[in-house]
């Protein structure tokens, strides 16, 4: 196999050397809030001119997985996540933390992410050319309909309940629609110069996620409750190691999911996370712990994203087409070095996609090796002063947000956002579902827009939307989505009037 042929030159001393330091750079990098895989790559792409094609593509592919992984850092440790692929992570890795569990958390993010990076990348270099094949039945319908899909999980992510999930959804998709419409090139619901751009993910995700941390911090230092939120317990790495492995149904949902997400161009890992953590939570047996600190819900999220990483770059490489946004700025990244997408590159250029490739896998036990490590170190984070960690994330978010366009514009827009979200969770108000409105909305619209053109120049748009076998299974799917949402909920209230209604019983006896 062409991969044992060329396995030499991504172990030869400069590759190596770009392999480590990326890994490396990558984690701390992720870790930040506001530094994002996509950003990562795109401020690093300048370092890969004076490179040859193979190692500059080594170091921009193990950056992106290293990113991907080294952002559920901030995210179990001070509920910030450092990319958006980390916003499932958070919903169970940071109540662990709480729970003086932070170590076990870290631990089953970088094994999680380590396996199914593994398995992202051997579909990468195994199905290429028949993966490819299916991603390019997606068309503008199908991806309509994937989108919905995903909005459907929002009732049941970070919220009190599944009508206050799908409320705060619904916000998302509206702030999603603020800008230029894509079609027509008219404005919408612009109040102010500040959103002639639109909302763009990076301010409105730092505004969301760490601004009401921020809030929250100094509210805690004011009440005398600084320093040292929980403890960093010992615990050994093997032990965690043999209970990752069994997991196996939710390391099984998170890296199948999170293929079949990478595959469908624009995706994404939050997508990926978002959707496998709510699969995994219905097939759960107690779906009640998630979100309260379940060791499932950090290992399916961190499976999925890490899964989509390999398997986004399979439409790129073989169709040019990226199956997430961080595989756009790559194969950027791979124009610029003169090489094209297509077979000519596994043929004309093969030393150059096979030793990427075999970079890509070995950089997934790198990535466990330097993350088990990075994470004993982890305990001098959360020990610092709840004042001092509000200040310094408070510069991290207007530097991350600033960073992106050198805006102020995105600066006021994420400042707004998480003023407004740290009222709202006073409310039972979750940022998660407002953070997947905004992800989903452009998306669904440019989707069905483009849908509506083809269907009524091919002689109806119903018929486009609503005929073939994967539109109607992503349909029924969807009412399946919202059918168990609305059960779930109902079940969950009789269940707790119930135990209201035993411990009422209990203290008159």
């Amino acid at each position: 196999m062409e991969l044992f042929q060329y396995l030499p030159q991504v172990l030869s001393g400069w590759n190596l050397t770009i392999l480590i330091a990326g890994t490396v750079v990558g984690l701390l990098l992720g870790a930040t809030p506001g530094l994002s895989p996509t950003m990562a790559v795109a401020l690093l792409i300048p370092f890969t001119f004076q490179m040859d094609a193979t190692s500059g593509l080594i170091l921009l592919g193990v950056l992106y997985t290293a990113t991907v992984a080294g952002g559920a850092v901030s995210a179990i440790l001070v509920n910030i996540p450092g990319a958006p692929a980390n916003i499932a992570t958070m919903l169970d890795g940071h109540p662990m933390a709480k729970k003086g569990r932070a170590t076990e958390a870290l631990h089953y993010c970088f094994i999680s992410s380590g396996v199914g990076g593994v398995i992202g990348v051997l579909v990468l270099i195994f199905f290429t050319p028949l993966l490819a094949g299916f991603a390019l039945r997606f068309g503008p319908s199908e991806l309509f309909w994937i989108a919905i899909l995903g909005i459907t999980v929002i009732g049941s992510l970070g919220s009190t309940s599944v009508l206050k999930g799908l409320l705060a959804g619904a916000v998302g998709i509206w702030i999603a629609l603020i800008g230029f419409n894509p079609v027509a090139g008219t404005e919408r619901f612009v109040f102010t110069e500040h959103l002639q751009g639109g909302v763009t993910i990076i301010p409105a995700l730092i505004g969301l996620f760490a601004i009401p941390q921020v809030f929250q911090m100094v509210e805690d230092a004011r009440r005398g409750r600084g320093g040292e939120a929980f403890g960093m317990e010992q615990r050994p790495i093997w032990t965690s190691v043999v209970y990752n492995l069994s997991k196996v149904r939710a390391l099984g949902i998170g890296s199948v999911i999170g293929t079949l997400v990478g595959l469908i161009p624009g995706a994404g890992g939050q997508i990926a996370g978002l959707i496998a953590y709510d699969q995994n939570k219905r097939f759960s047996r107690n779906p009640d712990a998630f979100g309260k600190g379940e060791p499932e819900g950090v290992i399916t999220s961190e499976s999925a994203n890490n899964s989509m990483v390999g398997a986004s770059l399979v439409p790129m490489l073989s169709l040019g087409i990226p199956g997430s946004p961080t595989a756009a700025v790559l194969l950027g990244g791979l124009l610029i070095q003169g090489l094209f997408p297509g077979p000519d590159l596994f043929t004309q250029h093969a030393s150059v996609a096979w030793t990427f490739m075999g970079a890509l896998l070995i950089s997934q036990v790198l990535l466990v090796v330097f993350g088990l490590y990075i994470s004993r170190f982890s305990k001098y984070v959360i020990r610092i002063p709840k004042h001092h960690m509000a200040a310094a994330v408070a510069i991290l978010a207007v530097f991350g947000t600033y960073s992106v366009q050198n805006s102020v514009s995105d600066v006021i827009i994420m400042m707004t956002m998480g003023c407004a979200m740290y009222f709202a969770m006073r409310f039972g108000f979750g940022p998660g579902p407002v953070v997947l409105g905004i992800i989903l909305g452009p998306i669904a619209e440019t989707n069905f827009l483009q849908g509506q053109m083809l269907g009524q120049a091919m002689g109806g748009t119903f018929q486009y939307f609503f005929a073939g076998g994967i539109n109607q299974l992503l349909i029924a799917l969807c009412v399946l989505s919202i059918g168990y949402s609305i059960v779930t909920e109902f079940k969950v209230r009789a269940r707790h009037r119930r135990q209201s209604t035993e411990r009422t019983v209990e203290v008159k006896s």
